[in-house]
């Protein structure tokens, strides 16, 4: 079964700047994508092209990766600030090819302590009785 959510997202380093002092807020690049794929066979969060431009992402390394089509080298890109139901946290971008949804991966639920739930969709952590929890074991 296919679950979306929305996120938004917006460029860290530009945030960054913001709190230095040395941009203005609404000058940061931001999007919201409604319909992002919650994909828990991905581990990080994947955003084609265009979005990575529109978001002025720098990439810094690429890496090996696992795709249903074999391995292939894909690049990593700066980071973001991430909102998923109402919580926050930073991750990089694992870039994907063009015509690729979104993609939410498993790290980033597990950040935000969110759970996907096959029938509710995404679910804050029942374990937790709806409360931001991490886990150190």
């Amino acid at each position: 079964m296919k679950h979306t959510a929305k996120i938004e997202l917006a460029n860290n380093d530009e945030l960054v700047a913001v709190k230095l002092g040395i941009m203005n807020p609404e000058d940061v690049r931001r999007i919201t994508v409604e319909d992002a794929l919650v994909d828990t066979g991905a581990t990080r969060l994947g955003l084609p092209p265009a979005l990575i431009e529109q978001l002025g992402l720098t990439p810094f390394r690429s890496e090996p990766v696992r795709t249903v089509n074999g391995l292939t080298e894909l690049w990593i890109y700066s980071p973001v600030q991430f909102t998923l139901l109402e919580r926050e946290g930073i991750t990089t971008v694992l870039g994907v090819p063009e015509g690729t949804p979104v993609l939410i991966g498993h790290i980033m639920l597990e950040d935000l302590d969110l759970c996907l739930d096959i029938k509710q969709g995404l679910t804050y952590n029942p374990a937790h009785d709806g409360e931001w929890m991490s886990e150190l074991y």
